[in-house]
């Protein structure tokens, strides 16, 4: 018969008083689990010096503005937009690039921003215009990013430069600073 290496250990075997001592733990431990519980959830509105987070707002939708851009029996069309915060408030702004929904040529871009017009449920609004269709300029490349707009216009040296084929490119940007809009030339654009 072989000897094992390691001796018998007086713990190694059951007897009642181990069951007993077993039980009485796990009953401790559940009834102090039952006593120390954490207080109840509730739900309560803040008071009137706590400060919140605002609830996050969706930006203003172009489809129901009523843009300054003359297009006589034609329709406005929408071509491209994007949202940001361009001011800072908290709440998004839209950008939308516009034009008359011509069948033909190339009618020029407005490029307007729009706020949610206040508190509440009221029709979005322009405040401000970028790009004046009066200009005859067309948009391309057009982003709202870190609170700046950035486009790539296309315009015409003269006016007898055909509007089918602008012959004039440029970088533009602009950025909200002390309550006005200011356009500048990005870094690193360079004009055509």
């Amino acid at each position: 018969m072989q000897q094992s290496v390691v001796p018998e250990l007086a713990h190694t075997h059951t007897r009642p008083i181990h069951w007993l001592a077993t039980a009485t733990a796990l009953a401790g431990v559940v009834a102090l689990s039952s006593v120390l519980q954490p207080g109840s959830a509730t739900a309560a509105q803040p008071g009137p010096g706590a400060k919140s987070v605002p609830a996050a707002t969706a930006p203003p939708d172009p489809a129901r503005v009523t843009f300054p851009i003359d297009c006589g029996p034609v329709k406005v069309l929408v071509q491209k937009k994007a949202s940001g915060d361009l001011d800072g408030d908290g709440s998004p702004e839209t950008v939308a690039v516009v034009r008359c929904d011509a069948g033909i040529g190339t009618p020029p871009n407005g490029v307007y921003v729009i706020t949610q017009g206040g508190s509440g449920a009221k029709k979005p609004r322009v405040v401000a215009t970028l790009v004046d269709p009066k200009d005859r300029l067309s948009v391309t490349d057009f982003a709202v990013r870190d609170g700046a707009v950035t486009a790539t216009l296309l315009g015409y040296s003269s006016a007898d430069v055909p509007s089918c084929c602008p012959d004039v490119k440029e970088q533009a940007k602009w950025q909200w600073k002390n309550g006005t809009f200011i356009r500048s030339t990005p870094s690193g654009a360079r004009n055509a």
